[in-house]
């Protein structure tokens, strides 16, 4: 019996709803909204102009090497400054192709691009995933919060979790006061200066981060300063490794300021 003639009899009724909701709604790239094969991916164009972080990088930090150096290298930031984290990966260059698609669901309200961005996060953070015990959002404080409607690095934690099969802690760490944003700092060292203090876990949460290996969470790695700051309140609570993974991250020259 023919596929049509089964979807005709009921004899696969989920196959036939699948093939109604792509008759009505056909998947659209997440970037240029062409009509894709698949939902929540790119299409052809799109994929060639976004730059995939998956080549050599320093260890620690994950920025990307041109060359592999081979081995456990570190980048010279990292050398000259060891990060608070443990570990650092982002799966997108953040240029002009990847932008707009991140501006878009960080301000722009575009939540439906969540679950494509949570699979990439999971196939890049994926070493992570499986050393961690726990998920964790970097937060916004309340008043941004009320203004902005949705914390993107808690959508992204959230999707990320339910395809990691990870427990998320959406309220372990809190930011107790409010901070100019980071795109304004003139300097790395202004962004530091800028989020010294500013996170925290809650008592409440200091048991759920104890003793336990948190995995990060955020949309943009511009310094890591934000990262770090993170990194140093759940040390303080107990944790023991934090590791990060975020969608996108700007890449600097090598001896630049970071």
């Amino acid at each position: 019996m023919s596929g049509a003639m089964e979807i005709g009899t009921g004899r696969n009724p989920r196959m036939a709803a699948l093939a109604v909701l792509d008759f009505l709604y056909p998947p659209l790239c997440i970037a240029c909204r062409t009509r894709v094969a698949e939902p929540y991916s790119l299409c052809a164009a799109c994929w060639r102009d976004v730059s995939f972080l998956d080549g050599p990088g320093c260890a620690r930090c994950g920025l990307p090497f041109d060359a592999d150096p081979g081995g456990e290298t570190l980048c010279a930031a990292c050398h000259a400054r060891p990060p608070a984290f443990d570990l650092a990966r982002a799966v997108l260059r953040y240029d002009d192709a990847s932008k707009p698609l991140i501006l878009a669901f960080k301000h722009g309200d575009r939540l439906e691009n969540a679950p494509a961005f949570a699979r990439w996060l999971e196939r890049t953070g994926r070493p992570l995933l499986d050393r961690s015990d726990l998920i964790v959002p970097v937060p916004l404080h309340r008043w941004r919060l009320w203004w902005r409607r949705y914390n993107q690095a808690a959508v992204l934690a959230a999707c990320l979790g339910r395809i990691a099969a990870k427990p998320v802690a959406m309220l372990a760490l809190e930011r107790k006061r409010p901070t100019p944003s980071q795109g304004a700092m003139p300097s790395a060292k202004a962004r530091r200066r800028n989020v010294l203090g500013a996170f925290r876990v809650d008592a409440k949460a200091r048991e759920t981060v104890k003793g336990k290996a948190v995995l990060l969470v955020d949309d943009v790695l511009t310094t890591g300063a934000t990262l770090e700051a993170c990194a140093r309140a759940l040390r303080r609570a107990g944790a023991a490794r934090v590791m990060a993974v975020t969608l996108a991250r700007v890449v600097r020259a090598p001896y630049a300021d970071v």
